[in-house]
């Protein structure tokens, strides 16, 4: 872990470090994702079951075994602990109640002379979603992808997920059932995407793909772009902290490790004007790491990939934090709306010394795939828009194309576009 105050005089190099941390060698990995993508765009579920047995080690006998069965959807769902059920139930509900609140409205304004201009929002037919499944399942990204799409009014919605052995993750089955999703596909990586993307006889062509995932699920989105639309290209996750001497360092340790936990790539990042409180939570952090049950990936995340920074204030603490542009925000003082107006770059801000990134994960209710690496300056979170579209509306009365059609007319002559002149100047009195 690098600890470093902005004074030194190396400061700006390892900043410049932490700027590039989500920069991910695709590169390496676009020769094979291009031969995949490739392979499922031509054999289709014949590639796509060659695909499963290399990369999930079971081989199924035809496109029919790549579809998980609702009746053990609903299995997995009646067999939940009650407790774990009614969590369920609580974070679909506050998810649900949040996104129904992003959902974009259809408009129509009405000139003087009786034009009508508008805007007409439509979801999409067909959105693909993906929801990892390697070396664990989460049965959370499944409710933060299919609810917006749900609220969007999504008719047709596919989730893909990898099953290593055949062997389906039940809580993410009973997640499934409870958010009422019927075409799940046992089928991972970048072979789901290209497949979702591009069609088999087994899994339908999709209009969108959302979902976080590795390199190869991430190089395949970059790759199909244009054929689909996609949500974001997310890389390993992160979580940047502004806090001061009024937080407990032992929680912001905590908040650090849990991403940390994620992925060996993961980045945490605290950055602090108070040198008293970074000392503390590094030594809070060394403790904290020999409790964890993912120790030696979190261990190797903050090792290669955590920073503190100790600035001279926290206007250049809010500064450089803006620079990073993290994922996850974590702001720890004692009066955090008073910063919230200075910070302009953040996938989502979790205000105050009660608001763990971690209650975002689950039942917050926003969103909880977003925009890592920096690319929070022009991404959003994942919300109904993604599974939405808009068409602009246009009509106009024959008072209205008197008006200004002339002036459509010059501009069209112009440019040296005959029929688009003449198609106006056919409509206007002579």
């Amino acid at each position: 872990m690098v600890s470093i105050r902005t004074s030194d005089s190396n400061f700006q190099n390892v900043f410049d470090e932490l700027l590039n941390r989500g920069k991910m060698d695709m590169e390496h990995v676009a020769s094979i994702v291009k031969t995949i993508i490739d392979e499922i765009r031509i054999d289709k579920d014949t590639a796509l079951m060659t695909h499963i047995a290399k990369f999930d080690r079971w081989a199924p006998a035809s496109g029919s075994e790549l579809k998980i069965n609702p009746d053990d959807m609903k299995t997995a769902y009646d067999e939940l602990e009650p407790a774990l059920k009614s969590a369920l139930h609580l974070a679909y509900d506050r998810i649900r109640a949040y996104h129904e609140k992003q959902l974009p409205r259809s408009w129509f304004d009405t000139e003087a002379n009786g034009t009508i201009l508008g805007q007409k929002v439509t979801p999409v037919d067909r959105a693909g979603l993906y929801i990892p499944g390697g070396k664990a399942a989460y049965p959370s990204s499944l409710l933060m992808n299919v609810i917006p799409a749900q609220v969007a009014g999504v008719e047709h919605i596919v989730v893909c997920t990898p099953t290593p052995d055949n062997e389906p993750n039940a809580l993410l089955l009973a997640a499934c059932y409870l958010c009422g999703v019927s075409e799940v596909f046992k089928v991972g990586g970048a072979s789901a995407i290209a497949a979702m993307a591009y069609g088999t006889q087994s899994i339908p062509k999709v209009d969108v793909i959302t979902g976080p995932g590795n390199i190869f699920v991430a190089t395949a989105k970059k790759m199909v772009f244009g054929e689909v639309n996609i949500d974001m290209i997310a890389g390993p996750s992160e979580i940047g902290v502004l806090a001061d001497d009024s937080a407990n360092p032992e929680h912001i340790a905590i908040d650090l490790l849990s991403q940390a936990e994620h992925d060996e790539m993961a980045s945490s990042i605290l950055i602090t004007p108070s040198q008293k409180f970074a000392d503390a939570c590094a030594l809070e952090i060394e403790i904290w790491l020999k409790k964890l049950p993912r120790e030696e990936i979190a261990r190797k995340s903050i090792e290669e990939r955590a920073a503190i920074i100790v600035t001279e204030s926290m206007e250049e603490a809010v500064k450089l934090m803006n620079c990073i542009a993290p994922e996850h925000l974590e702001v720890a003082t004692n009066n955090p709306f008073e910063l919230l107006a200075s910070i302009k770059h953040a996938g989502a801000i979790f205000l105050g010394h009660n608001t763990p990134e971690a209650i975002g994960d689950y039942v917050a209710g926003p969103n909880h795939t977003l925009p890592t690496g920096g690319t929070a300056k022009f991404y959003s979170p994942l919300g109904v828009e993604n599974f939405m579209k808009k068409s602009s509306i246009i009509a106009f009365s024959k008072q209205a194309i008197n008006e200004i059609g002339e002036a459509c007319a010059l501009i069209a002559h112009t440019e040296g576009l005959g029929a688009h002149e003449a198609s106006v100047r056919c409509r206007l009195d002579k």
